[in-house]
């Protein structure tokens, strides 16, 4: 029999409601498994922490590194879900009193994203009962969102799209592959990446339902509200990264040069623009789904945006 063109349209969101039931996994009893990190080990691989371009460091500093890092990266995702969960929440609305199926799909995806901002805060408990006191996460989640959530949905789904699609990257081309990371940690992102393919589906599918809904006016100021979205992005990284790198210097065990230091800082940024702009910025599906839904002007508007943070 052939399908309905409503069943047609809910097909995915129904494969991902399948899915979301067949991996669905606990926090305790699945990851966490009563361990703790495994600290002679280094939680994010070399191509993410760009370590390997901070040649004067001990193998026991790049560790340590990757450690402050690895934190940061667990604590970034965290921030991030919570305004993922809310704008999710609210678009649900548009199929309260529709197809229940698309409901279903978008209703377990945020009571996966409430499970993975638990996971993170359990993360952060965890590192910070081995490593040394004086590290500080600087983004406020609420405050974050607040400012994300006052843009355009557009604009906010767009975020969101490239946030998980670069989260599916991380791990399938770096984490997975990677044999000497603390087992726990890769672990946490096993499992992270197993929901998360699902919600990268929703978020295109929900990012392309929107798009259909706007005129080219209101499509275009959507263009400035996501280049405004990164540009805020990227502020953030500026903080962090600052505060990691005097962290790291003040419990390295060691003093380094004026140069070594300015260069711990410049590589510390530059790694943390590669993991949350330019690696999502650089994947094919996620320029694949924004270049179908604008102009070649807006496109060059947002490549000039971004030309200070993908520098080498």
């Amino acid at each position: 029999m052939q399908a309905t063109p409503l069943e047609s349209d809910n097909k995915p969101y129904a494969k991902c409601i399948e899915v979301s039931k067949r991996i669905r996994w606990d926090i305790d009893r699945d990851v966490i498994r009563g361990r703790n990190f495994d600290f002679s080990k280094r939680f994010l691989p070399n191509g993410l922490s760009k370590i390997n371009e901070l040649d004067f460091l001990s193998e026991d500093e790049r560790r340590f590194l990757s450690h402050v890092q690895g934190r940061t990266y667990a604590n970034m995702f965290g921030l991030c879900e919570r305004f993922i969960d809310a704008k999710m929440l609210e678009v649900t609305q548009q199929h309260w009193l529709g197809d229940q199926t698309k409901l279903e799909a978008l209703v377990r995806f945020c009571d996966e994203e409430l499970k993975h901002q638990e996971l993170f805060r359990r993360i952060e408990l965890l590192t910070a009962a081995e490593m040394p006191e004086g590290y500080a996460f600087i983004p406020q989640p609420n405050e974050v969102a607040s400012v994300v959530l006052g843009k355009s949905t557009w604009a906010v789904l767009g975020l969101t799209c490239h946030i998980e699609l670069f989260t599916q990257a991380h791990y399938r081309q770096s984490i997975e592959p990677d044999k000497d990371l603390s087992e726990l940690y890769k672990d946490v992102f096993l499992y992270h990446w197993r929901e998360e393919s699902q919600h990268a589906i929703l978020d295109e599918l929900e990012w392309r339902r929107e798009d259909a809904l706007l005129s080219p006016a209101e499509r275009d100021r959507a263009v400035d509200d996501l280049i405004a979205l990164v540009g805020a992005v990227d502020g953030l990284l500026q903080m962090q990264a600052a505060s990691d790198a005097e962290y790291f210097l003040a419990t390295c065990g060691r003093t380094l040069s004026a140069r070594e230091a300015d260069k711990l800082r410049t590589v510390m940024l530059k790694a943390y623009r590669w993991q949350y702009i330019v690696s999502g910025v650089e994947e094919p599906r996620f320029m694949g789904i924004l270049g179908d839904m604008i102009t070649p002007e807006q496109s060059m508007r947002i490549s000039s945006a971004l030309a200070p943070l993908v520098k080498p």
